[in-house]
């Protein structure tokens, strides 16, 4: 007697759209980090395109103008208003989104490379490469980094790669503290012992098997430090010791509008606006990176 066997299809898989909608779902905080940074960045990159006029064009005849949609007269045509010298608010905002990641980008990955080279070196080493690592950590983090800046800054004067080259010596001592830590919690698993025994050397141990288990640390805390060096720009631009006035900067919007807070407040809301959704949006997407990430670490 032939014997039927009967076969049933496999279970679909989940389309594109609907596993894209799923992780919009579960993973809301992360997303709006996301929407946040991918906005700043596409103002910073396509801003010649963007910008509706030229961030540098004063018109006296639109100085302080309210903007478009509050101005009852119809004679705006501004969309956020004018500043003081007649300029437009809008593309002044979407130039300055172009130093603030410039700052924020590329001191974190100058930090970071220091960092990480002195981490895995204090905590896979030990010993007085440690001692005198950690040691140096400790006497850069006894300074103030303001009052450091500032006595740099009034020395060497303003521009945007002194404040990218201050931040990135400044602040490698975060990223060297952390991988430290993990290193030495590393060096001491199963994974790298089983290393050592077979006769790896220091070289492909350290970058083979250890680096990769902090790399979800190390991008965390670099989502945290470009939020902060973005603060840290507006801060020093705003005491006049960043990027030069002629340059469209959120924290030199904030520092000519300081005078006109009463009169016309779009002048101090919108940059300040500005840099609070970019600092928003790199602290919520670090902030789900550390979710994500934290609990495991890959051997």
């Amino acid at each position: 007697m032939e014997q039927t066997v009967k076969v049933t299809n496999a279970p679909k898989k989940a389309s594109f759209v609907s596993r894209f909608f799923k992780f919009i779902r579960t993973n809301p905080i992360g997303v709006f980090g996301m929407l946040l940074v991918a906005l700043s960045v596409i103002c910073a990159v396509f801003a010649p395109w963007i910008a509706p006029y030229d961030p540098t064009e004063a018109s006296l005849t639109n100085r302080l103008d309210a903007p478009s949609f509050l101005d009852a007269t119809g004679e705006s045509t501004y969309l956020l208003g004018g500043d003081q010298l007649g300029r437009d608010l809008l593309s002044r905002i979407i130039y300055g989104a172009q130093i603030s990641l410039i700052v924020g980008i590329a001191g974190v990955f100058i930090s970071l490379v220091i960092g990480t080279i002195m981490g895995l070196i204090s905590g896979y080493f030990g010993k007085w490469l440690d001692d005198l690592i950690m040691r140096v950590a400790d006497i850069q983090l006894a300074f103030p980094f303001i009052l450091f800046a500032i006595v740099i800054m009034s020395v060497l004067g303003t521009g945007i790669w002194k404040i990218v080259i201050i931040l990135g010596l400044t602040y490698w001592v975060g990223f060297a503290r952390l991988i430290r830590g993990q290193v030495i919690s590393l060096k001491e698993q199963e994974f790298v012992q089983a290393a050592k025994a077979i006769g790896g050397s220091h070289r492909r141990i350290i970058f083979k098997h250890i680096l990769p288990n902090v790399l979800s640390s190390i991008l965390v805390l670099s989502t945290t430090y470009i939020a902060e060096f973005i603060l840290l720009e507006a801060s020093l631009t705003f005491l006049g010791l960043g990027v030069d006035p002629t340059i469209p900067s959120w924290g030199g919007m904030l520092a000519d509008s300081r005078n006109y807070i009463t009169t016309a407040w779009w002048t101090t809301v919108f940059p300040g606006f500005a840099i609070m959704l970019t600092v928003l949006g790199f602290n919520l997407l670090g902030d789900w990176l550390r979710d994500r990430f934290d609990p495991n670490l890959k051997a």
